[in-house]
């Protein structure tokens, strides 16, 4: 089955903010995020869960979203100078670890105008994948490299194609270093009420200096922090 493609044109979430949202089929994301659900259980997605959870296997089931071509005609139709996130589930063009870079390409040129921004696990492993991403921030379409421990974020850090952010144990609430030494703030939208993607605006900002840290948080937040402590944990289905 292709992948979907979903396109939220006012979230409801009180984190968010009232923000044009968009989901990916599961298919595109890759099992290097150490968060991804496996075929013997869930390692801690947080999009796993809930109502946003129900939304995307809808759209990886084939039940909901529009194809590719049709996606990017919704993206452009987005108003100009908005502010919009890509993947609120689901992760950049491209099956698995591999990211489609012309598919990311088209994307970029779909946003012109618009200030729209994602985060993404795909491994950076080839010169093609990490000048897509380089090239995608230098043009206005934010992509934060997403790390899931503090050592990866210094990793990824080194690579300088675009901003980085990490997801932290569940009880996080103090900013920190990486053990490189880089600056670490909890995102403030997880600590403030008054204080959303749509007002803070933050993670769309490509040339800030800062990593952006995300306290784990879902169904699942118990297995993530796991994983932002080196330990990738699955949780086998045993037979009733």
């Amino acid at each position: 089955m292709k992948p979907l493609f979903h396109l939220t044109p006012k979230s409801a979430n009180a984190k968010t903010g009232p923000i044009p949202v968009s989901t990916s089929s599961a298919v595109t994301c890759p099992d290097a995020c150490g968060f991804k659900r496996t075929a013997a259980g869930v390692a801690g997605c947080y999009a796993d869960g809930g109502p946003l959870g129900m939304h995307w296997r809808a759209v990886t089931e084939g039940r909901r979203g529009v194809d590719w071509s049709a996606f990017l005609l919704q993206v452009r139709a987005i108003a100009a100078g908005a502010l919009w996130r890509h993947n609120q589930a689901g992760d950049l063009p491209g099956d698995n670890d591999t990211l489609d870079a012309a598919a990311l390409r088209q994307l970029v040129d779909a946003n012109a105008g618009r200030r729209g921004f994602t985060y993404t696990h795909k491994p950076m492993h080839t010169a093609a994948a990490r000048a897509a991403v380089r090239n995608a921030n230098a043009r206005g379409f934010t992509v934060n490299l997403s790390a899931d421990t503090l050592a990866q974020a210094d990793t990824l850090s080194d690579l300088q194609i675009g901003p980085v952010v990490v997801v932290m144990p569940s009880d996080a609430t103090s900013n920190t270093t990486t053990p490189a030494g880089r600056r670490v703030i909890v995102c403030p939208a997880t600590q403030r009420d008054d204080v959303t993607c749509a007002t803070c605006t933050a993670c769309a900002n490509a040339h800030r200096d800062v990593i952006i840290g995300f306290p784990a948080h879902g169904a699942s937040a118990k297995r993530a922090t796991a994983v932002t402590q080196g330990r990738r944990v699955i949780v086998i289905k045993r037979a009733s």
